[in-house]
């Protein structure tokens, strides 16, 4: 894994970015500044060897997760813990008991990792991706992931291959998962895509229209299988006689029979209409939700100490995973100096504070917490420096459909990849002669 400085940058870069659907590519700084989200020039190149190396790993924690959600289910009171509303339990094991699975899409795991790099024969332990986070309900980064460094990768020769089957996968899962779906409702459903009017940004809209596009990809005839509508959230209507969800006005019989949500389903379960859409999935002919219910296992930061649980004295699968532990759990004593206190739920790296040797080196502001925090044992991510400073990579794995697809880069000048982020793309096998890190 190396970080080339001095790559080709296309003219007319942002035009191109914004006209595929990178309409957030600038980003505004607390000062009234701005900055580049997208990075041109710069990008990190890995070999084959590595790539095997993080797909492999990808598929082995997916299936630790699937192991710790059979603990969490077997055990309520780990859901109690992590805050997850008593009244949702119900559809949260009855979505993860449902046989073959279904109403999941797709999940990104956030992981640290240096691959071959200088700093990972100082530290070993970079050589193999260790789960920072899970974003299991709704991640985004999903065009620059999919599509935007792929035409990038394509239009620059850079490299001879990039980790990238994501489009087609998501396709494959969208067929997948409503022929299931179908077979249920007993009809052809209309799938709606719903995204929070509130950013401004363009970036939940346009992660919910790839989405969107990769749905219509899946074909019957060379025509579209499914019927696809985009509405926003506040655009859904409950009818309060039956109790079911709508587009507008329920008279004109617009009822949502499938819907994906760009929607935190913490959100969700306080808002006004959360307990009428848990009633409301147990009706016959209820709205089906992607992601389903159960991803609260997984979204909820409350997963990383279950997992350390289970797996923290595993030889073969403890070196994905960072020591992890609820903060009101007996913490050990080696620990409480140096660890990365992060809130069940936060978004953007939003309320977490690094300590290191008891002093606090590093934190960020926000509004969450109320919920609770876990304890994560602090591992620096590895710092690629050129000439511009450091760069910390964090290194976003994508599953679609329980299956490692592709994968995106974000790096920040500090140790917290927060708001103010970068997206930086990749490549396999360029082997450049001016790559940093090597």
């Amino acid at each position: 894994m190396r970080r080339v400085h001095d790559g080709v940058v296309r003219p007319g870069w942002q035009e191109t970015v914004t006209a595929q659907g990178l309409t957030y590519w600038e980003t505004e700084l607390p000062d009234g500044s701005t900055t580049s989200y997208w990075r041109e020039g710069q990008f990190y190149d890995f070999t084959a060897v590595e790539v095997a190396q993080l797909e492999r790993d990808a598929a082995t924690l997916f299936e630790m997760c699937v192991e710790a959600g059979d603990h969490m289910v077997a055990h309520p009171e780990l859901m109690l813990k992590m805050g997850i509303p008593e009244y949702t339990h119900g559809q949260v094991v009855g979505t993860w008991n449902d046989e073959p699975s279904k109403q999941s899409v797709f999940g990104r795991f956030d992981v640290r990792y240096g691959g071959d790099s200088r700093q990972s024969r100082l530290d070993p332990t970079l050589r193999r991706p260790q789960l920072l986070e899970f974003n299991a309900d709704t991640p985004t980064s999903l065009p620059e992931s999919a599509y935007v460094q792929w035409e990038w990768f394509r239009e620059t020769g850079q490299g001879s291959d990039q980790w990238n089957s994501i489009f087609e996968r998501l396709t494959r899962a969208w067929e997948r998962n409503l022929g299931l779906i179908e077979k249920g409702l007993r009809k052809d459903p209309v799938v709606y895509f719903a995204c929070d009017g509130a950013d401004r940004s363009g970036e939940d809209l346009f992660n919910t229209f790839l989405m969107r596009d990769a749905c219509t990809q899946v074909t019957d005839g060379g025509r579209p299988r499914y019927k696809t509508r985009s509405i926003m959230m506040n655009q859904i209507t409950l009818d309060e006689a039956t109790g079911g969800f709508f587009e507008g006005d329920p008279a004109d019989g617009r009822h949502l029979d499938v819907l994906f949500k760009l929607y935190p389903w913490e959100w969700l379960v306080h808002d006004d209409f959360g307990r009428a859409a848990f009633a409301d999935m147990d009706r016959p002919g209820g709205t089906v939700w992607i992601e389903a219910p159960y991803k609260m296992l997984w979204s909820n930061k409350g997963l990383l100490p279950v997992l350390w649980q289970l797996f923290g004295t595993d030889p073969a699968r403890s070196p994905l995973i960072l020591p992890a532990y609820f903060e009101d759990d007996d913490v050990p004593g080696w620990m409480q100096e140096s660890h990365v206190r992060k809130p069940l739920l936060s978004r953007e790296g939003a309320n977490i504070t690094i300590y290191e040797d008891g002093a606090t080196i590093a934190s960020t502001g926000g509004g969450y917490g109320e919920e609770g925090y876990v304890l994560q044992s602090y591992a620096p991510l590895p710092d690629f420096p050129g000439p511009d400073g450091s760069h910390h990579p964090v290194l976003g794995l994508w599953m679609v459909d329980g299956e490692p697809a592709g994968m995106g880069i974000r790096e920040s000048p500090g140790l917290i990849t927060d708001n103010q982020s970068y997206f930086v793309p990749h490549v396999v096998g360029h082997g450049s002669p001016t790559q940093q890190g090597a």
